[in-house]
């Protein structure tokens, strides 16, 4: 037995020394093509991060959101520019009288409390529903029948063109996954120029402070999955439209 396991460990380091002999005749042979020495050590990273002067760069309020609206436009999602919260809701209950919304789901947020959109769509027929305000109902079952869903961005960034919304079990992430038409409304204290302002909250806070989703959204759910056949709509909501608050 122990000649047998002998040989066997002979044979499998044969066949390690076979194999890194393999991997230097390829490498050298994509060196060679290259017409350029082979790099045999890794090279040096003295610098961590984005550099000094993006981190220094910021657009003013109006650029951010001049940069804001044309970035979110180009990947098929809606702008609007509203004074104030009130406007806001108006702008949703015309969106909703025009669309025919039967079902509405919101987050169970502050903000979006003392909004007043029950009130607001009275006249419409629609009914609001509130996220994870009822311990018995099916919420996930709720928003997916749901005409709109309306949220309050936690963020958004101009440069990129994208809103970040954090879950928790007040923000479930299916009102702003599974309904039709998604209102989000981005408060102008909250549109930062780069993401990487947006980020370094989230290293601040620490990894046990995380919550249990952050989802970037920059316009409607787009799909090319099938036949390279864009598609809109087909993993989350096919309108989308960000309200630029303030």
């Amino acid at each position: 037995m122990a000649e047998q396991a002998g040989s066997h460990e002979e044979w499998l380091k044969q066949l390690a020394e076979e194999s890194k002999r393999k991997q230097e005749s390829f490498m050298n042979g994509i060196a060679e093509k290259l017409r350029r020495p082979r790099m045999t050590a890794a090279p040096e990273h003295p610098f961590r991060g984005a550099p000094d002067f993006w981190q220094d760069f910021e657009w003013s309020l109006e650029e951010r959101m001049d940069r804001f609206e044309g970035n979110f436009k180009a990947a098929g999602g809606h702008v609007a520019r509203l004074a104030d919260m009130d406007a806001a809701k108006q702008f949703i209950a015309v969106k909703a009288d025009e669309l025919s919304a039967k079902y509405v789901i919101r987050q169970n947020q502050p903000e979006l409390n003392e909004l007043g959109l029950e009130e607001a769509l009275q006249h419409t027929g629609a009914t609001v529903r509130v996220w994870n305000s009822d311990a018995d109902e099916n919420w996930k079952a709720r928003a997916a029948e749901s005409d709109f869903g309306v949220v309050i961005a936690d963020y958004a960034a101009a440069y990129t063109g994208s809103v970040t919304v954090l879950s928790s079990k007040d923000k479930g992430r299916s009102v702003s996954l599974l309904p039709t038409v998604l209102f989000v409304l981005i408060p102008l204290d909250r549109l930062k120029t780069r993401l990487g302002e947006i980020l370094r909250n989230f290293d601040a806070a620490g990894r046990e402070q995380l919550p249990a989703g952050i989802h970037f959204i920059s316009g409607p759910s787009r799909s090319a999955d099938i036949e390279n056949d864009l598609t809109i709509g087909v993993h989350g909501p096919g309108v989308v439209y960000a309200l630029l608050i303030g």
